[in-house]
Protein backbone atom coordinates (compact mmCIF):
# COMPACT_ATOMS: atom_id res chain seq x y z
CA UNK A 1 0.00 0.00 0.00
CA UNK A 2 1.24 3.19 -0.98
CA UNK A 3 1.13 6.14 1.71
CA UNK A 4 0.97 9.05 -1.21
CA UNK A 5 1.44 9.35 -4.41
CA UNK A 6 2.98 12.26 -6.88
CA UNK A 7 -0.51 13.97 -6.72
CA UNK A 8 -0.29 13.86 -3.19
CA UNK A 9 2.47 15.39 -2.61
CA UNK A 10 1.96 17.98 -5.38
CA UNK A 11 -1.34 18.63 -3.42
CA UNK A 12 0.81 18.93 -0.02
CA UNK A 13 3.60 21.23 -1.68
CA UNK A 14 1.26 23.29 -2.74
CA UNK A 15 -0.88 23.47 0.84
CA UNK A 16 2.56 24.48 2.25
CA UNK A 17 3.45 26.85 -0.39
CA UNK A 18 0.18 28.94 0.30
CA UNK A 19 0.63 28.68 3.99
CA UNK A 20 4.22 30.48 4.06
CA UNK A 21 2.68 33.24 1.89
CA UNK A 22 0.31 33.98 3.64
CA UNK A 23 2.19 34.45 6.67
CA UNK A 24 4.75 36.25 4.90
CA UNK A 25 2.01 38.63 3.46
CA UNK A 26 0.53 39.15 6.78
CA UNK A 27 3.44 40.04 8.53
CA UNK A 28 4.42 42.56 5.38
CA UNK A 29 1.27 43.87 5.39
CA UNK A 30 -0.18 44.14 8.81
CA UNK A 31 3.25 43.70 10.58
CA UNK A 32 6.06 45.34 12.82
CA UNK A 33 5.79 48.57 10.76
CA UNK A 34 3.45 51.07 12.02
CA UNK A 35 2.34 49.34 14.84
CA UNK A 36 1.40 50.44 18.48
CA UNK A 37 0.46 48.56 21.20
CA UNK A 38 -3.17 49.54 23.05
CA UNK A 39 -3.63 49.26 26.64
CA UNK A 40 -7.17 48.55 28.11
CA UNK A 41 -8.62 48.92 31.66
CA UNK A 42 -12.02 47.55 32.00
CA UNK A 43 -12.54 48.00 28.94
CA UNK A 44 -11.33 51.54 28.31
CA UNK A 45 -8.24 52.71 26.28
CA UNK A 46 -6.05 54.22 29.01
CA UNK A 47 -2.53 54.17 26.98
CA UNK A 48 -1.37 53.80 23.53
CA UNK A 49 2.26 52.90 22.50
CA UNK A 50 4.44 52.58 19.36
CA UNK A 51 6.20 49.85 18.79
CA UNK A 52 9.71 51.67 17.51
CA UNK A 53 12.73 49.35 17.38
CA UNK A 54 15.72 50.46 19.52
CA UNK A 55 13.74 51.48 22.52
CA UNK A 56 13.23 49.61 25.77
CA UNK A 57 11.58 50.56 28.93
CA UNK A 58 9.15 49.44 31.46
CA UNK A 59 5.84 50.98 32.95
CA UNK A 60 2.73 50.31 34.65
CA UNK A 61 -0.74 52.44 34.42
CA UNK A 62 -2.00 54.20 36.92
CA UNK A 63 -5.29 52.72 36.75
CA UNK A 64 -3.14 49.16 37.75
CA UNK A 65 0.38 49.72 39.09
CA UNK A 66 1.27 46.32 40.08
CA UNK A 67 0.52 45.74 36.32
CA UNK A 68 4.19 45.92 34.60
CA UNK A 69 4.61 46.25 30.84
CA UNK A 70 7.67 46.39 29.08
CA UNK A 71 9.13 47.16 25.83
CA UNK A 72 11.84 45.81 24.00
CA UNK A 73 14.44 46.54 21.55
CA UNK A 74 12.88 44.48 18.84
CA UNK A 75 9.36 46.18 18.85
CA UNK A 76 7.12 44.00 21.16
CA UNK A 77 5.80 44.51 24.37
CA UNK A 78 4.95 41.81 27.03
CA UNK A 79 3.10 41.60 30.07
CA UNK A 80 6.54 41.38 32.73
CA UNK A 81 4.72 41.54 36.34
CA UNK A 82 1.47 40.91 37.79
CA UNK A 83 0.13 40.33 41.54
CA UNK A 84 -2.59 38.17 39.96
CA UNK A 85 -2.22 34.65 41.17
CA UNK A 86 -1.74 31.93 37.86
CA UNK A 87 0.54 34.56 36.37
CA UNK A 88 -1.01 33.64 32.80
CA UNK A 89 -0.50 37.08 30.97
CA UNK A 90 3.33 36.98 32.25
CA UNK A 91 3.47 33.77 30.25
CA UNK A 92 2.04 35.12 27.38
CA UNK A 93 5.04 36.28 26.09
CA UNK A 94 6.09 39.24 23.35
CA UNK A 95 3.65 40.73 21.49
CA UNK A 96 5.22 42.80 18.22
CA UNK A 97 2.14 41.49 15.36
CA UNK A 98 -1.27 43.43 14.57
CA UNK A 99 -3.85 41.23 15.47
CA UNK A 100 -1.56 40.11 18.40
CA UNK A 101 -3.63 40.18 22.07
CA UNK A 102 -2.93 39.78 25.67
CA UNK A 103 -4.98 39.92 28.94
CA UNK A 104 -4.82 39.97 33.18
CA UNK A 105 -8.28 39.22 33.62
CA UNK A 106 -7.83 39.61 37.33
CA UNK A 107 -6.49 42.99 36.87
CA UNK A 108 -9.13 43.78 33.97
CA UNK A 109 -5.79 44.84 31.70
CA UNK A 110 -5.66 43.38 28.23
CA UNK A 111 -2.96 44.79 25.75
CA UNK A 112 -3.43 44.20 21.80
CA UNK A 113 -1.25 45.01 19.08
CA UNK A 114 -2.72 47.16 15.87
CA UNK A 115 -1.16 48.46 12.84
CA UNK A 116 -1.97 52.09 11.20
CA UNK A 117 -1.89 50.04 7.89
CA UNK A 118 -4.90 48.26 9.17
CA UNK A 119 -8.83 49.26 8.27
CA UNK A 120 -10.25 51.21 10.69
CA UNK A 121 -13.55 49.86 10.03
CA UNK A 122 -12.53 46.18 9.78
CA UNK A 123 -14.06 43.72 13.39
CA UNK A 124 -10.87 43.46 15.69
CA UNK A 125 -9.30 40.05 15.44
CA UNK A 126 -10.17 37.48 17.97
CA UNK A 127 -7.40 34.88 18.29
Amino acid sequence: MKFAGKRDIVIIAILVLAAILSRVLYTDILGKKGTYAEIYYRSERVKTVALTPGREESFSIPQEPDVVFRLYEDGSIAFVRSDCPDQVCVHSGKLSLAGQQAACLPNLVYVKIVSDKADPDAPDLYI
